[in-house]
């Protein structure tokens, strides 16, 4: 029962901090804070599925974690160097 509760706030918290961040996304003032707030929003979503791998008792998740983080490390460089090229 307790245990089911902290998972509860676990997935409370992070939906919260998706909401706090999509509004971040879309009321930031310039182009960089929107980059980083997406990147934000990838990592919140790795680490549901990282909760939700652990809760499950299944691995495989992790899998996908892990191929999710390489992709949007990888969009991170490619904003980064379109910046660096712009200025």
């Amino acid at each position: 029962m307790i245990i089911d509760l902290g998972w509860n706030i676990i997935f409370g918290l992070l939906g919260l901090a998706f909401i706090l961040t999509v509004f971040r996304l879309i009321h930031g003032p310039r182009l960089p804070d929107r980059v980083v707030s997406l990147d934000l929003i990838t990592a919140e979503i790795i680490a549901v599925i990282s909760v939700a791998a652990i809760r499950a008792n299944q691995p495989a998740f992790l899998d996908v974690a892990i191929i999710l983080a390489l992709i949007s490390f990888l969009g991170t460089v490619a904003f980064a160097y379109y910046i660096e090229q712009r200025v």
